[in-house]
């Protein structure tokens, strides 16, 4: 069978020779850790570890903001850069990338910052918006690449989250309701039209993905009670025009504990979760499948941290999610990027363990060659 056959058959409960081998990735200081171990240098990491592919994307620089913001140095030291980012967010960045950025101000904060600087670059008929779109539609049409194609439905609250910040986003709630339901309506409507017109294109896609990042360690950041009052129609309508066109895997990429918000958007027609991230709350895919049964797809799942530890846990947990795998609608990965405490000794034997027990060994390529 093929990537993409491996891909559907398992996503749809249909038989399968093994399940597709992919990974989320790394991050780069894991690869240089990695090249100063043995793993070469050159060449892509998926080929030197038997993977079979991953998946190339399509409407990410055209669902949302359009244009983008000018990007303006505000301090640079040898160490750190203070930036206004794209989104308008003023950003601290460390220089060698080993942490997350600090957000120190955002200029979406009210009415006037959303009407002046943002609302107006929802246009889904800005006429520049619709040329890079024919652009890319050619592009896509002429496209020979055997990975998966995704289809990016945009975002919706974690968009917004990072244009005002959590504190900010969370406070307009209350204090102007009104205006937070105008932002997610704009945005929505920008995406529904952008993602209609690459669909009826005649394009094909292997799924839908779209980007939230809304949950933290103890649960999401909005109330359930506010996702299904202004979000679950948002993803309804989405996941509606995508199926409409044959596109029934609909993923969305959630950090965080998402248990609270699982039923909503498996309401919504939002069926597959991505990367099932497990930690410190402990999320589980054998205890989704029990919970919410073959409804819910899954892609990801397996603890990045479990990885620095001995080779015994490392197998214990590969065998411990097989029931899952072996019952379909499962693609087990790392929860996110592999981090740099993962020695390459420790991420070989993964990779060969996993493609042992998940995959039979069945029509694997070469690991660590």
């Amino acid at each position: 069978m093929t990537f993409r056959q491996r891909f559907h058959n398992t996503m749809h409960y249909e038989p399968v020779d093994r399940i597709p081998m992919m990974d989320f990735g790394y991050w780069q200081q894991t690869l240089a850790r990695w090249q100063d171990e043995g793993m070469p240098a050159d060449g892509l990491p998926g080929k030197y570890f038997g993977m079979d592919g991953g998946w190339g994307g399509v409407g990410k620089d055209i669902v949302g903001m359009y244009p983008l913001m000018e990007v303006k140095t505000v301090e640079e030291t040898a160490d750190y850069r203070v930036f206004r980012d794209a989104t308008g967010v003023l950003t601290k960045e460390g220089k060698d990338f080993s942490s997350i950025p600090m957000y120190l101000d955002w200029l979406l904060k009210d009415r006037a910052s959303w009407r002046e600087h943002f609302k107006w670059r929802f246009d889904p008929d800005h006429p520049d918006r619709v040329k890079a779109q024919k652009e890319q539609i050619e592009v896509a049409r002429n496209d020979q690449d055997t990975n998966l194609r995704r289809l990016h439905i945009g975002s919706s609250y974690g968009w917004v989250r990072n244009w005002m910040g959590v504190e900010n986003v969370s406070m307009i709630l209350y204090d102007d309701p009104g205006l937070f339901e105008e932002i997610i309506e704009t945005v929505s409507h920008c995406i529904y039209k952008v993602v209609q017109r690459f669909l009826e294109a005649g394009l094909k896609f292997d799924f839908a993905l779209g980007w939230e990042d809304m949950c933290f360690n103890a649960g999401p950041l909005i109330s359930p009670t506010h996702f299904k009052q202004y979000l679950v129609p948002h993803f309804r309508r989405i996941s509606a025009l995508c199926r409409k066109h044959g596109v029934d895997v609909i993923a969305v990429d959630c950090d965080g504990k998402i248990d609270g918000l699982l039923p909503l958007w498996l309401d919504a027609g939002v069926n597959c979760m991505f990367p099932v991230e497990i930690g410190v709350w402990q999320a589980d895919p054998v205890t989704f499948r029990k919970t919410f049964g073959r409804d819910l797809l899954m892609i990801g799942g397996f603890d990045k941290h479990l990885l620095a530890q001995s080779p015994s846990a490392i197998e214990k947990e590969i065998r411990r999610l097989l029931p899952v795998v072996e019952d379909g609608g499962f693609i087990p990965h790392c929860d996110h990027l592999v981090p740099p405490d993962v020695s390459l000794s420790n991420y070989l034997l993964y990779v060969r363990k996993a493609k042992e027990i998940w995959c039979k060994n069945i029509d694997v390529a070469p690991t660590g060659q």
